[in-house]
């Protein structure tokens, strides 16, 4: 079988992936992109069940922006593209288009991924799961750079969450697109009336296990009154669990 450079899929918004306003949730779209990149992965042969059978290693996201020009709604129909960089040592990026029937673009994603022992939960190097890439789309859904986040002004308590198991995903951990739910829940309902979300990014630093006590904390930065920070840290720890930076917009 020839391996494809780039996959697509069709996607129906199902209510289950929307918010009060009929309007595609941030966390379904970072589902759509998990969903998308592991069938992908399936089909080059380093899919999750494959690289922990094989190699005993597991799939983690720990980087990913999402630009957003228009949010789908319930029952419309979308195509998600994606395709991979060449890995470097530690780290495997892939990028993501999503396109309304039409073809319009309405949302692009670059993401960072590692591979961890899924034992010790040690960074293992890419070359362990190597394989021959198909030819290499080189252009960028979005040509930036996923740098480190940090607030420029001070983050205040927004709520408190205890990581339950039903957040839990199949490598045990709390998994990306719960996160997005709970950035989303520091904002209320009112805000999210009058604003959306432009654009997200979401640093992943450490695991959020069963148990564990999120202090959510948020603030909005000085040097820009629509950006606005977002950072989760264990209770127990005082550990980074995450961080996000959202530019938002008055909705349309």
């Amino acid at each position: 079988m020839e391996l494809k450079s780039k996959f697509s899929k069709e996607y129906q918004v199902m209510v289950n992936d929307v918010d009060f306003m009929k309007k595609i949730k941030l966390s379904a779209i970072f589902n759509y992109f998990q969903e998308i990149a592991g069938l992908h992965s399936d089909e080059l042969g380093i899919g999750f069940n494959t690289i922990q059978k094989d190699y005993g290693v597991v799939w983690v996201l720990i980087r990913i922006r999402v630009d957003i020009v228009k949010y789908p709604l319930w029952n419309d129909e979308i195509i998600i593209e994606t395709w991979p960089q060449l890995p470097r040592k530690f780290e495997f990026d892939r990028d993501f288009i999503v396109k309304d029937v039409q073809g319009n673009i309405i949302a692009r994603a670059v993401s960072t991924w590692v591979i961890l022992d899924a034992e010790s939960r040690k960074l293992q190097k890419s070359e362990v799961i190597a394989i021959d890439y198909p030819p290499i789309i080189k252009e960028r859904a979005i040509n930036c750079i996923l740098g480190k986040l940090k607030p420029y002004s001070e983050p205040k308590l927004a709520y408190k969450r205890v990581i339950g198991c039903s957040d839990i995903d199949m490598n045990c951990h709390l998994n990306n697109s719960k996160y997005v739910d709970f950035i989303m829940d520091c904002f209320t309902m009112d805000e999210l009336k009058k604003y959306r979300a432009k654009s997200i990014q979401v640093n992943y630093m450490g695991e959020a296990l069963p148990g564990t006590t999120i202090v959510m904390r948020k603030c909005i930065e000085s040097y820009a009154p629509n950006i606005v920070y977002v950072d989760g840290l264990d209770e127990s720890t005082n550990n980074t669990i995450f961080r996000a930076l959202i530019d938002v917009v008055p909705n349309e």
